[in-house]
């Protein structure tokens, strides 16, 4: 039995389309792309004609009872209790919606959708993984199919979504609770070591309403300060609260305190550390940091260039003439711009081996052959993993 959930913002019209995950999820396929922005030509006149219909007050969201959290709507089951869907016409047909999610779900089952727009501002359609990093590159190849100047017919397209800050000072109504945004605090604490800000989310209201919705609210509110990306890069945990932190800020304040924790990291830093090799050998590891998924999307490949050394001291660590020759074959993998970014280098046992993360499609991957093949001093091997999340990083983080 299919499932609705329900979201409702005064002053702006906002439709998502959150449908449950088929259990026998296929991997996404490029066509699907393309076969979407095919439909998404001939469906654009029914499409704006609806939200053109449309009315500006409350408005339903299909949801899917596994619905990812981050999604702008509840999740429960439809009764006589709930709202009225509203008139026919009123925002787009149930028909409309389940082909937009169909298409979508065709590209990822996992991908979220969200359309709207309001009179002073374009249209816009975006599609996400909902704060998913495994799914960051899947929608940034979709937006960058998209259709543009002209053909774009006045769409604005998104891989996430966008800060919204007017949104802020709304009401939102998650399932039959109505929540007036502007009681809203954020209790902030600046974490510099992990360059993150952990936050704590508190409205009057989370006395009276349960777990998930609380939670619905404080990821609401932060994709609609920061936008989608920038929760990613820069907040770290996130509390829910039913007191009011001391020192608690509006939500509107969260983008200036995040400017101040990514400030110093404006330029790109390395963090190094010392350690042991499998064999007891001293080890030297560098990690870029931060490194932000969000900042190469399409960098889905995990590669490992191991690099041996000829020439190294008693503890098995390089010195010239090798250490130059390192270091100028590590600026030319700095040289590959955004097509792969170097993540990592560990040092140790006569053998460095450089850790990026690569665009696969870019033929990135065959200049790293070539390069490999160019080093001198022993044979440098070149191995690559699908690793769209960054998980390989996990271990080098802060």
């Amino acid at each position: 039995m299919r499932r609705f959930g329900r979201l409702t913002t005064t002053r702006k019209r906002r439709q998502v389309g959150i449908f449950r995950r088929p259990r026998d999820a296929s991997a996404v396929t490029p066509p699907a792309i393309s076969e979407f922005w095919e439909w998404w030509a001939q469906a654009r006149p029914t499409i704006e004609a609806s939200l053109a219909a449309g009315p500006d007050t409350p408005e339903a969201d299909p949801s899917g009872h596994d619905a990812h959290p981050d999604a702008h709507g509840a999740d429960h089951a439809a009764d006589p209790d709930a709202p009225d869907l509203g008139p026919p016409g009123g925002g787009l047909s149930a028909e409309t919606m389940e082909e937009l999610s169909r298409r979508v779900h065709k590209i990822h089952p996992a991908l979220l959708w969200e359309i709207g727009g309001a009179e002073d501002r374009a249209p816009f359609l975006t599609v996400t993984g909902g704060g998913n990093p495994e799914l960051r590159g899947i929608t940034e190849r979709w937006v960058r199919a998209a259709p543009t100047g002209p053909a774009a017919a006045g769409w604005v397209f998104h891989p996430a979504r966008q800060p919204d800050p007017e949104m802020l000072g709304q009401d939102l109504i998650l399932g039959d609770h109505e929540f007036d945004l502007e009681y809203v605090r954020l209790g902030m604490r600046a974490d510099a070591d992990r360059a993150r800000v952990h936050l704590t989310a508190y409205h009057p209201d989370f006395l009276f309403v349960a777990e998930e919705q609380r939670i619905q609210v404080a990821l609401n509110v932060l994709h609609w300060a920061l936008g989608e990306d920038d929760v990613a890069r820069w907040v770290g945990e996130v509390s829910i609260a039913t007191e009011a932190p001391i020192d608690a800020l509006p939500p509107s304040m969260l983008p200036s305190v995040i400017e101040q924790i990514s400030e110093p990291f404006a330029e790109p830093a390395w963090l190094t550390g010392e350690g042991r090799t499998p064999r007891g050998h001293p080890a030297r590891l560098g990690a870029r940091f931060p490194l932000h998924r969000q900042d190469y999307p399409l960098c889905d490949l995990h590669v490992a260039i191991s690099v041996p050394y000829a020439n190294s001291n008693p503890d098995r660590l390089p010195v010239e003439p090798s250490s130059s020759a390192l270091r100028a074959f590590e600026k030319k993998l700095t040289r590959l711009g955004d097509r792969a970014v170097l993540a990592v280098r560990e040092t140790g046992d006569g053998l460095r081996v450089f850790h990026l993360y690569v665009d696969p499609d870019s033929g990135v991957i065959s200049e790293l052959d070539q390069l490999a093949a160019g080093w001198p001093e022993g044979k440098a091997r070149v191995a690559s993993t699908s690793d769209p999340g960054w998980k390989a990083l996990a271990p080098y983080q802060p």
